[in-house]
């Protein structure tokens, strides 16, 4: 890849890659500017459940066997036109699109259309160790935390436009993890020749998908460049050049709005969206979104490990105080991990939500009538479930003080955090998740399964065969009054553990260039700017 770039200015790096500024591309009409909040860690999904990583590569890059309808929340054909289940749940076909074609780069041509050796290619990578990709990745965090080796039993390509997934038992959320943005088709062929220039760690780095965009160049911490994919299968806007830069201060992420160096950018904070909301050359966009924002404790350090404890701290909270202060109203507190708009949701007792004498009380059983002094770690950037958890963290410092709890607030680089994050470093964690379909089970398993506890998804670090019971019955019938049981009582046993504390469900939020056209905020995953056009 070919990098070169210039000095800092006062808002933005004065950038000197293919000839175009960002802010020349973003006045052009021919290109389109998308303000980032981080880097991403990855080029291809599979590594990564982080929503800052998956916004700037899944949908632009990539296509998956699904799609999701974000109104409805239904399943929709993309990559598969039909598929068929059997009787038995245990055997899914798919039948794929025609002439669809990869990307050419500067560093593969394709030869052939996608075929059911490249979904075979994609999937069998997290499946078995054999294949020669398994190991050029330290974990598959989403889909080790729904027990993928333990969900699949084979994946065939029956023809070069039909292909076959055996499962082990049957599993009602199986085709919802299709239509997820970590579940992206790669190219076989791209990955034969990695292979044999012994170059197989580019197939995450320098990525090739059937996308709408192709990948030109990143500079880390400054900005990703995508060109158009012009033989894309499906009609998309005409857009010949989409930049994310890369802001992770929000204030510079506004400056460059208002200096047109950027045509969109996500998670404002709310105090300053009245700034562009009477602007007529700009437009304001939500959408209540499937999120939650919670508070996480890790459970293999002490005292997180006493479910007194937990409930103590889950109690000493003001969430109606965090609901005003960082989301300025614009979020319902949570009472679940699951939303309100899920078909599983239970709406929890909130008599009890905020009662520090109680909490006081319960520190006292588990043996600390004195308190202790713990950490909270807060995301450095923001993120649409949560668009201030140094703020937040703060709220909660002042509240635990009242029940004796002394709390030091801790954050590290992005990149940084996330990774300490996964090696369980944090006594405790203010995150969070956004759903990629309308499942319960894309809540509930990633966050808090035993499987999730070692992929590292589950921040909590909680593993418990009671829980892990109730999401497995959810998923091994179709009967959905039979799931909604079992989700219920998952939801109140997890009232009881109290493993995180969930805090509030948030409206999503972008500002764009009023002149920005086909560009929507979907509930349900990463960002889509496949239809992105501007106008004069």
């Amino acid at each position: 890849m070919n990098f070169s770039y210039c000095r800092f200015g006062s808002l933005s790096l004065v950038l000197w890659l293919t000839g175009c500024q960002p802010a020349t591309v973003a006045n052009s009409g021919q290109g389109l500017v998308y303000c980032a909040e981080g880097s991403p860690e990855s080029f291809n999904p599979q590594l990564v459940t982080s929503g800052t990583t998956i916004d700037a590569i899944s949908q632009h890059l990539y296509d998956r066997l699904l799609d999701i309808d974000a109104n409805s929340g239904d399943l929709l054909p993309a990559l598969a036109q039909q598929w068929h289940i059997s009787p038995d749940g245990l055997t899914y076909r798919f039948k794929l699109r025609p002439n669809v074609s990869f990307h050419q780069t500067d560093y593969f041509t394709p030869s052939r259309y996608l075929t059911a050796e490249d979904v075979v290619f994609t999937f069998n990578r997290m499946l078995q160790v054999e294949h020669p990709f398994f190991q050029t990745a330290t974990e598959y965090p989403y889909f080790d935390s729904i027990e993928w080796r333990h969900r699949v039993k084979s994946i065939t390509a029956l023809s070069s436009d039909e292909v076959e997934f055996k499962l082990n038992q049957p599993d009602s959320s199986f085709l919802s993890v299709l239509a997820t943005d970590f579940a992206a088709i790669l190219s076989a062929e791209y990955g034969a020749q990695l292979v044999a220039q012994q170059q197989k760690p580019l197939l995450d780095i320098q990525p090739v998908g059937t996308g709408p965009f192709k990948f030109r160049q990143y500079q880390k911490d400054v900005l990703i460049r995508y060109y158009r994919h012009d033989n894309y299968w499906r009609q998309h806007g005409d857009i010949q050049q989409l930049v994310i830069d890369i802001v992770p201060d929000n204030t510079k992420r506004l400056a460059k709005l208002l200096t047109r160096e950027c045509d969109i950018a996500p998670i404002p904070r709310l105090a300053e969206l009245q700034m562009f909301s009477n602007r007529p050359d700009f437009k304001v966009e939500q959408q209540t979104s499937m999120n939650v924002a919670f508070w996480a404790f890790n459970t293999q350090k002490p005292p997180f490990d006493r479910v007194e404890v937990r409930q103590a701290l889950a109690l000493a909270i003001n969430k109606p105080n965090i609901l005003q202060a960082v989301y300025f109203g614009q979020a319902e507190e949570a009472t679940s991990v699951l939303p309100p708009n899920s078909w599983a949701y239970r709406k929890q007792n909130l008599v009890q939500s905020f009662d520090p004498v109680k909490a006081k009380e319960l520190l006292t059983q588990a043996g600390y009538p004195d308190g202790f002094s713990i950490d909270i770690w807060a995301m450095p950037v923001q993120r649409l479930y949560n668009p201030n958890a140094q703020k937040m963290a703060e709220l909660i410092q002042a509240d635990l003080r009242a029940i004796g709890v002394k709390a030091r607030i801790v954050s590290y680089e992005w990149n940084t955090f996330r990774r300490k994050l996964r090696q369980g470093e944090h006594d405790s964690v203010l995150i969070g998740w956004s759903a990629d379909n309308a499942d319960p089970d894309n809540f509930l398993r990633p966050l808090l399964s035993c499987a999730a506890a070692v992929s590292g998804s589950n921040r909590a670090n909680w593993c418990d065969e009671q829980f892990d019971q109730f999401i497995s019955g959810a998923v091994q019938t179709t009967d959905v009054a039979q799931r909604r049981s079992y989700y219920l009582a998952a939801q109140q046993y997890l009232q009881q553990q109290m493993p995180l504390m969930p805090i509030a469900h948030s409206k999503r939020f972008q500002v764009k260039n009023s002149s920005v056209q086909g560009v929507t905020i979907n509930p349900y995953g990463g960002i889509s700017l496949v239809n992105a056009g501007k106008t004069p």
